[in-house]
């Protein structure tokens, strides 16, 4: 006799469809910057030391949901430091930062607003030491390639942004049914 599952709850699936997006999108990221910049592909592949991270988030979902729904900030907050560090502040990484502000925002029920604002602190006091303590790349760019890592960090974010929203849209939960 085989057990079933029960069924995620639909702020879990997002987070969960989510995880999955950036998980299959990380092994782009070196072929996008080979293609447009031509150069720094060894250090674009360190980019992927965190699809691991992303990649158990849906296999944390069905033993907590809520800590894989509290897991996707904080790991793509953590990576987005990490990118920021390795590519510097002109590649634009940091805009992924905003991304996190919106999984903060959309993760949790209206009974876990103390964690939602907890983790709009962290993503916040993240970004600032980012912005200001973080230091020198651990790669240096050519203003010419940090022109072009610049378009394709804002037009991942927005794509990942856009894809956010679309996937959380109109949400019903049955937890603020009860």
């Amino acid at each position: 006799m085989t057990q079933t599952r029960p069924p995620l709850d639909p702020l879990t699936q997002a987070t969960v469809t989510i995880a999955w997006v950036i998980v299959f999108n990380k092994p782009f990221y070196p072929v996008y910057v080979w293609y447009l910049v031509g150069n720094g592909v060894a250090a674009s592949c360190a980019t992927l030391l965190a699809a691991p991270l992303f990649l158990a988030i849906p296999f944390i979902a069905r033993q907590s949901p809520f800590m894989a729904r509290l897991a996707l900030p904080i790991v793509g907050t953590l990576d987005t430091l990490f990118e920021t560090k390795l590519f510097g502040h002109g590649s634009g990484t940091a805009l992924f930062f905003g991304a996190c502000f919106m999984l903060s925002a959309l993760s949790f029920f209206a009974q876990e607003k103390w964690w939602q604002r907890g983790m709009a602190a962290f993503v916040f006091a993240v970004f600032l030491f980012a912005q200001y303590l973080l230091g020198p790349p651990l790669r240096v760019w050519s203003d010419p390639d940090l022109a072009i890592l610049l378009r394709l960090n804002m037009f991942s974010v927005a794509c990942l942004m856009a894809f956010i929203a679309i996937r959380y849209a109109g949400l019903e939960t049955r937890r603020e049914r009860q």
